[in-house]
């Protein structure tokens, strides 16, 4: 299985996605270790990145969901996934992919943004990634998860959604 980890950035995707991995036993793949340098270098200049600067590594992360669904890889990958073409790229029709969608408000999520160090994407960038989001609509199946609950009440949502957790708390077929 492939769990994708959207939402903009300051939403907890890395964190969310590191511990629900954990709990789950699958792979981390973080989604800003695929884009280009140039992207990089952009996104730290403050200039949003365009459509035309996602394209390569959108490209990058299918192809990297490819190979993880074709050697049964479970993994976890956090991506901002902003817009549904973007998640129709990653996910599209490949069975095995769900999609989680940490969902926040702005000003809660600047904060985080702007006490964050060491980060190349600014506080400066959060209007542009709220005004480039396209929310997952039911079609899409997302699992949607409020960031104001604790990080371990969010993972332990995900992972009861996603089949692996019992009602309990305890892995499916785990003794508690």
């Amino acid at each position: 299985m492939i769990v994708v980890v959207m939402g903009v950035a300051g939403a907890g995707k890395s964190t969310v996605g590191r511990q629900l991995a954990a709990r789950l036993g699958f792979t981390l793949a973080e989604g800003d270790e695929f884009h280009p340098r140039a992207n990089v270098e952009k996104m730290r200049r403050g200039e949003p990145l365009d459509d035309v600067d996602r394209r390569p590594w959108l490209e990058s992360m299918a192809e990297a969901i490819d190979a993880w669904l074709a050697e049964d890889r479970d993994v976890v990958l956090t991506c901002s996934a902003l817009k549904r073409a973007y998640r129709e790229r990653l996910i599209g029709q490949r069975p095995g992919v769900r999609l989680v969608f940490l969902s926040g408000e702005r000003d809660v999520i600047r904060r985080r943004l702007e006490s964050r160090r060491g980060h190349y994407m600014p506080a400066a960038l959060l209007d542009s990634q709220f005004d480039a989001l396209e929310a997952p609509k039911a079609d899409e199946r997302p699992i949607v998860v409020e960031i104001m609950e604790p990080v371990e009440r969010v993972v332990l949502t995900i992972a009861h959604a996603l089949g692996h957790l019992d009602a309990a708390g305890s892995k499916q077929g785990e003794k508690r």
